[in-house]
Order: structure tokens, then sequence, then C-alpha cells
């Protein structure tokens, strides 16, 4: 390399970008899209020996701790709108709106956030200079529509603020993260996103004991408004954390920017990204059925107190799968592993669920399949990055598409079992299926060992020069 001058590339989720530097720091380098347009850079900062390390160092690993607390305060709390559900439909002012309204607000909200990906890949790919301002946007748009909630005494208020306005703002606050990641982490991209990942299960682990602390000692109206306060301020001290390992281009008004929608994207003509969106929503639409009606199921054993646990049980599970499955992504063939999770957690449901007639086989179950299904969406890093090789600027792309089917599927998914949960309570299944729960047992069990069939499919497609 010469003593002066150097080229340099870079990957984006609009393309590959070039930029020339200088080693004198009052010159300006430029940035150079793939459709013509150009950026400019600080010479100092494009500067390759000061350029953090990948996989390691503080920096990288101060990113991991902060994407995991955003991780937390936007997915785990959605995971734990339960505990607001059941309170709602039990005190006023909520009590009289239709149940069908009440319990539409989380999932609406989750459908939303997982949906916002493949916008928000795009919209950083035409203005990644608005990357931070975006995340901001988010968090203030969360906080903001918690801290509406509480003054509000109606079911389509609620939903507009608890449920669109806080996607929105979980999207905005969170998809920036999934575009960092690849900067950040290449041979530990799995591990890293596992740990991220594990966020919303240590959230929607300790996140029902605290809500449902404050609604017995506060009320609703308080407890919305000291959660919007601590969704604020953990946020905010995360955005300190999350940074771009690379210079941001800097546009000056007026200079065109790259295109919104890209001309190529070649991941959707890859079989891998096809196959493993297909296991994706299969798998999806055995999870979230779980995820909402396990507590329903237990409190048809116990108390409030054992359904919390038993979803307590269910999170930390996942947290562990998440971190062991993105570990092992590194190291192995990632559809082995999408299969052993798939197949084993449609075992569970068709027999350790099916069969469950104790707390102690609910909490076996929840334990089982909360880590096996839990932790399949570690491997989507992975899945992503075959999809968009050898244009590894499109994984994030890829990613948001993946997110997007499973936003499908928590919608699908939740209305089925809720519809086969009301025919089972009119038909018998012996001693399978207690309390009317044996169709949508069979469900899932299906859905999932059926996820794990495509996931040999995910196998067969996966290009073969890539590990």
């Amino acid at each position: 390399m010469d003593s002066k001058d150097a080229t340099c590339a870079m990957q984006t989720p609009t393309g590959t970008i070039s930029y020339e530097m200088s080693n004198f720091p009052s010159e300006a380098s430029s940035r150079i899209f793939n459709n013509g347009t150009t950026a400019s850079l600080n010479s100092g900062e494009v500067n390759g020996q000061e350029l953090p390390p990948v996989d390691r160092g503080t920096k990288a690993w101060m990113f991991c701790l902060s994407a995991f607390v955003l991780e937390a305060i936007v997915w785990g709390f959605g995971f734990s709108y339960g505990i607001f559900e059941a309170y709602y439909i039990s005190h006023p002012p909520f009590n009289t709106a239709p149940h069908i309204a009440i319990s539409a607000v989380g999932p609406i909200a989750l459908a939303i956030q997982y949906a916002e990906g493949v916008f928000i890949s795009l919209w950083l790919g035409r203005y990644p200079d608005y990357l931070k301002l975006t995340m901001w946007f988010g968090l203030v748009l969360c906080s903001l529509s918690l801290l509406l909630s509480s003054f509000v005494s109606q079911a389509w208020l609620l939903i507009l603020l608890q449920g669109v306005c806080f996607g929105i703002g979980g999207g905005a606050l969170y998809w920036p993260v999934m575009v960092l990641v690849s900067e950040w982490f290449v041979q530990r991209r799995g591990l890293a996103g596992g740990i991220i990942f594990a966020g919303s299960g240590i959230g929607g682990f300790v996140f029902p004991f605290i809500v449902n602390g404050l609604l017995d000692s506060v009320g609703m109206r308080w407890t919305l408004r000291t959660w919007a306060l601590i969704e604020f301020v953990a946020g905010g001290l995360a955005l300190l954390g999350v940074k771009s390992r690379t210079p941001t281009p800097k546009f000056r008004r007026g200079q065109p920017r790259p295109r919104f929608i890209p001309p190529r994207m070649q991941f959707l003509n890859k079989a891998v990204f096809w196959t493993y969106s297909a296991t994706y929503l299969l798998q999806s639409m055995s999870f979230f059925p779980v995820s909402l009606y396990l507590a329903v199921f237990t409190t048809s054993f116990g108390s409030s107190l054992s359904a919390t646990i038993v979803l307590a049980l269910f999170n930390i599970a996942g947290v562990i799968g998440q971190i062991i499955m993105g570990y092992l992504s590194d190291l192995f063939p990632y559809p082995w592993i999408m299969f052993v999770s798939t197949l084993g957690s449609g075992i569970a449901a068709f027999t350790l669920w099916g069969f469950a007639n104790t707390l102690t086989a609910v909490y076996a179950f929840s334990i089982l399949f909360g880590g096996l299904a839990g932790g399949f969406s570690s491997v989507a890093f992975a899945a992503a990055n075959d999809s968009a090789n050898p244009n590894p600027e499109q994984a994030p792309m890829a990613m948001g598409a993946f997110t997007t089917v499973k936003g499908v599927a928590a919608v699908i998914g939740p209305i089925i079992s809720g519809l086969l949960l009301n025919a089972g309570k009119s038909s018998s299944f012996g001693s399978y299926g207690k309390f009317g729960f044996g169709p949508v047992e069979i469900f899932v069990g299906s859905c999932a060992v059926a996820s794990s069939i495509t996931s040999l499919l995910v196998a067969a497609t996966r290009p073969q020069m890539t590990t």
C-alpha cells in the first residue's frame, strides 16, 4: 500500500462503496456508490488502520451489549404484553371492551416490528447518515406511545398507541442494529447474534414479574408511565454504545443519493432464501401459539403465579437456546441445527404438551420447547449471508425479509390456534389435549415437524462454498 494514498471498499445495503483516502488530515475523501453517487468522508475516519477490529475488542462487545439491551426493551416488552392483557380485561376502563380488541394490541405491535425490517434496511441504504436519528426517533416514539397510553380509556386508542405506534417506534429503534451487526462481527456473528437475540428472552423472563408487581401496586396508568421512563432511559444509554464501525458518508444538499430500492436484489433469486423463508414461516407458526397460549393452558392447573413462572421458564430457556445455537452456527452447518431444533420441538409438542396433566409436565415442556424453538432465530444471520452471497451488502435486506415472514406467522399462527382452541373445547380427545387444547397441540407439532423437513431443503439448496 502506498504511504500516502489508498483505495478501499465497503459494503452497504445498496451495494459496494469505494473511496479514496489520503493520510493528510486536511484533505477530504469521497465515497462512490454503485450507481455513481458520491458522498464525502473525513480522510482521518477512513484510514483502515484506525478502524476497530472485528469479532473482538471493547467497542465490538460494547455494541453487542447495547444491542442486547435494545432487544430486551423492544421485544422483551412486546412478549410480556400478556400480563397487560390479563389486567386490561379484568380492570376498568378496558374490562368492558371487546376481548378481541384488547388481545389484538400485542400481536399488532409485534407484527409491525417484524415487518419493518425490509423498509428500514432500504431506508438506511438511501439515508445511511440518518441511522442514529432513526433510532432516536424510534426511542422517542416508543416512550411517548406508552406515556400517552396511560391517559386513554378507549380500546381503539390503546390499539393505536400501544399497538401501532409502539410497533413503528420499536422497529425504527431496533432494525438499524441488524444492519450494523455485519460490520462488527464476521467469524463470531452467530455467537453475537445469539447474545443479542437473548435480550428478548431475558426481557420476557424479567419483565412479567416487574410489570405484574407494578400493576398490583400502582395500577395500569402509573405502570405505563413508569415503563415509558424506563424505556427512554435504558434505550438512551444503550444508544450511546451503538455505533457504526465504518465511517458514515456525508451527502451535500441536493446531492443524488442511492436508490431506495436497489436495481438488483440477487438474494431473491437464491433457492436457499426461499427454502429458509418457508422453514421460518412454519417454525414461527409453531412458536407463537405456544408463547401466547401456554400461560392460558397453565392457569387451568394452577394460579396466575404458576402461569407467570411457566412464561419465565419458557423465555429463559429461549435465552440459553439462542446463545448455544448461535455459537454452534459459527462451527457447524446451520441447516442441521435447524433440523434438530424443529424436530425436537415438534416431538415435545406432540408428547409433553399433548399428554400434560400436571404442572411438572408443563414446566418440562416450557423448558424443552422454549430452548429448542426459542433458539431457532439465531441461525438467521447465517441464512441471510448464504442468501446474499456473493453480495454481502444485501444480507440486511434478506434478514429483513425473513423477519417479515416471521411477522406474518405472528398473526396467522395465533389466529389459527384461536379457532382450533374454540373447536377443541367442543370435542374430546380422551386423555390427549386437556382443556380443549388438543387441536392446538397437533397444529403446533405438525408445523414444527414440517419445518424440520424443509430444513433438509435448506441444506440441499445452500451454497456449498460457505460453511
